[in-house]
Parts: structure tokens; C-alpha cells; sequence
């Protein structure tokens, strides 16, 4: 497990806890001198617990499976630094954009490396212990009300006072996926009177229990496999804005989590919805890494646009990496107990579903439907031909 190089990455892909039940598994472990420290993990912990510690140059020269939580694809400044140091027939698992980043993808298979992205993990009910993409969202949902409330010039929960009472924050989710769910209990811990509306009718009921109230707009369902949303037209969508506009404008607080996987982010709130919100409203988008769900979105940054502040949020989950890191440890743990066997040995098997959809290089070349059928389209559309 070499340490993260990605600006701002404060996560690891095992903690000390999550290495010792993977030594008892009869796994030799080295990790890079002080990968866990900005999640609160020294080396001294991992030590203690049967693990090597070494230099970047030995972990990468020495294990057959490297652990990331950024793989290359997800690691644009230091890829080619990792480029240099992985080498043909090593393992390599983490995230890493598959579906969009597809030179990276290519250029893993031309040097031999075999890649499980743990972004492909499929959505089946014996892949939910290894969902990673599910533990993520749930910490970037939480983190994404705690921005809002302290960027909010209110009180979220109602307060009883002797200069009158308080009323409490409208705050409206939008996208009801786990961040989004997320996004709703801790609005309501923190006491705010909660909206939420999603594409997919079939999350009412789950939008319901956490105590918030269903927004119905006249538009069709939008659900596609996996419980994904699937991506619509443009018309679908500006039907869908023209609807959203009367309701923002009653909310304090919107937080936007709509995603497609491997697509752009859906504009759900232009620059004119945005202007009919009050002023001092917040607007905190969790897809700005994907474009965002609003037009004045700028990841990374915070735009304030007549009086709305708009929040493009990123590396919400590097915000608490302590736990963050416990969780992706977890899911890490969990995938290698499926491809490794009782001795300790790699044991992968293909034909298992987990396998089969996760994995995206094998023996030299990109195995994955998904990644080849984008790397044809974008070779063709680039006038040079499919893959074959």
C-alpha cells in the first residue's frame, strides 16, 4: 500500500485494524512509510501489527497486489510517477474513473498490469460488503450538510429563545442515491425541515422513513440498472428544471448528488433557478467533480451569484479520513477474501461476477465490455479504427 499522492487525498486503503485481520489471513503486507498518517494512522500502529514498512520504491518492487485508494486514472498529476513504478503482472486495485479515463486504462494493459476498479464493483446483494462507491457517498452526504450549515448565514433546527423563536432551515436534497440519503438523516439530526426529489419514484418510501417529504414533480421515472439513475434527454431534463424552479425557490439549503455513471453530471439548476432563490440561500453540489448539477457550479470552488452561494464540493470523503479510510479498508478487505485463497495466495477467478465486472485489464489487454466499447468509440470518432 503505497502512500497517496493526489492533492488534498487524506485517505488510506487499509488501516491498521483491517491489515491485522488480513495478516491472520496469512497475507505479507508492506506499506510506504507514513501512507496512513494524514488519516490518523502512524506507522507505529501498522507495525505493531505484523506489517512492513518501506519506501515507495519497495512497496511497488515487493507486493503483488497493490492497494490505492487513487489508481492512476484517478491520479492525473502523479500517474505517470505510478506508471514508472508498477510493473507487468502485479495486481492493482482501487478507484480509478475507468469509464473516462481510457488512456490511463490502455496504458495499464500495455505494461501488464492487471486492474480491479472498485468503481465497476456491480450492485448485487453479495457485493454490498465491497461496495466502495456506496461508503464514499455516504460520508460525502454528511460532509456536504456540514458545509451547508456552516455556510447557511441561519440556524438550522427551530430554537425557542427569549428574543423570539427561531424557525427552522428548508433544505431540500436533491437525489436520493446514499449520499443523498445521507444528506436527509443528517439534515434532520441538525433539525431542518427536509425536501428531497429524485428521477427514480421508487425511492419514495426510503425518502419518507428518514422523516422528509417526497417531492413529486409530472415527469416520468428515471431508473436504470443498479438502481443507478439512467441518463435522459435534454427535453426530459428542461421539463425537469422548469418543475424544480418553484420549489428552490422556497428552500434555505439545496444539495445536489445526481450522478450517471462514466457521464457528465445533469444541469438540474440553471443560472436563472439559481437567481430566484433568496438571497443567502446555498446551493452545495456534490457532483462538481462530474461537471456539478448546477450551471454556476466551479469544483472546488465557491461562487456567490446574487446573493446565493454556490459550493462546487470535492474530496468530501478526504474531509473525515479517519473513518473514511476505516470504511474503504473494510469494502478492501471484503474483495480480498474473494480473490485469495486460504494459503494467502491470489486466487482470482473470473468467472465469478464480482471479478468478471470489476475487472478492467487482464494478461496485457483491456478485458472489460464497458471500457472496450468506449475505447472503440473514442478511437473511431478520433478516425483510427476499433480496438479488435
Amino acid at each position: 500500500m503505497p502512500r497517496e499522492t493526489f492533492p488534498g487525498e487524506r485517505r488510506v486503503a487499509l488501516t491498521p485494524k483491517a491489515c491485522e485481520t488480513l495478516v491472520k489471513a496469512k497475507l505479507e503486507l508492506i506499506i510506504e512509510s507514513g501512507a496512513g498518517l494524514a488519516a490518523g494512522f502512524p506507522d507505529e500502529e501498522y507495525a505493531k501489527r505484523g506489517v512492513r514498512i518501506g519506501s515507495r520504491a519497495e512497496v511497488f518492487a515487493t507486493a503483488g497486489i497493490i492497494l490505492q485508494v487513487r489508481t492512476p486514472g484517478a491520479n492525473p498529476p502523479g500517474a505517470g510517477d505510478d506508471f514508472a513504478l508498477l510493473r507487468s503482472g502485479q495486481l492493482l486495485i482501487g478507484l480509478g474513473e475507468p469509464l473516462t479515463a481510457l488512456k490511463e486504462d490502455a496504458e495499464l494493459a500495455a505494461r501488464g498490469v492487471d486492474y480491479l476498479s472498485l468503481e465497476l464493483v456491480p450492485r448485487i446483494t453479495r457485493a454490498q460488503a465491497m461496495d466502495v462507491l456506496s461508503s464514499m457517498a455516504s460520508v460525502a452526504g454528511y460532509e456536504a450538510v456540514l458545509i451547508a450549515a456552516g455556510a447557511l448565514p441561519k440556524f438550522f433546527p427551530m430554537m425557542m429563545t427569549a428574543a423570539g423563536t427561531i424557525t427552522p432551515a428548508k433544505v431540500l436534497v436533491l437525489g436520493a442515491g446514499v449520499a443523498g440519503l445521507q444528506a436527509i438523516a443528517t439534515a434532520r439530526r441538525l433539525g431542518a425541515v427536509v425536501s428531497a426529489y429524485d428521477v427514480r419514484s421508487a425511492v419514495k418510501e426510503q425518502i419518507e422513513s428518514l422523516g422528509a417529504r417526497f417531492v413529486v414533480l409530472d415527469i416520468e421515472s428515471a431508473e436504470g440498472a443498479g438502481g443507478y439513475a439512467k441518463a435522459m434527454d435534454e427535453a426530459y431534463y428542461k421539463r425537469q428544471r422548469e418543475l424544480l424552479g418553484a420549489v428552490l425557490r422556497e428552500q434555505d439549503v439545496v444539495i445536489t448528488t445526481a450522478a450517471v455513471p462514466g457521464r457528465r453530471a445533469p444541469i438540474l439548476i440553471t443560472a436563472e433557478m439559481a437567481e430566484q432563490m433568496l438571497p443567502g440561500s446555498v446551493i452545495v453540489d456534490i457532483a462538481a467533480e462530474r461537471g456539478g448539477n448546477c450551471e454556476l457550479t466551479k469544483a472546488g470552488e465557491t461562487v456567490v451569484h446574487r446573493g446565493v452561494t454556490i459550493i462546487g464540493a470535492v474530496q468530501l470523503p478526504s474531509r473525515a479520513p479517519f473513518h473514511a479510510s476505516q470504511m474503504y479498508a473494510t469494502n478492501i478487505v471484503n474483495l480480498l477474501k474473494l480473490i485469495v485463497n486460504k494459503e494467502g495466495a491470489l486466487a482470482m477467478d473470473r468467472n465469478d461476477e464480482i471479478v468478471r465486472e470489476s475487472l478492467v485489464t487482464f494478461g496485457g489487454a483491456v478485458v472489460n465490455p464497458k471500457v472496450i466499447e468506449l475505447i472503440d468509440k473514442s478511437r473511431i470518432a478520433a478516425g483510427e479504427g476499433v480496438a479488435g
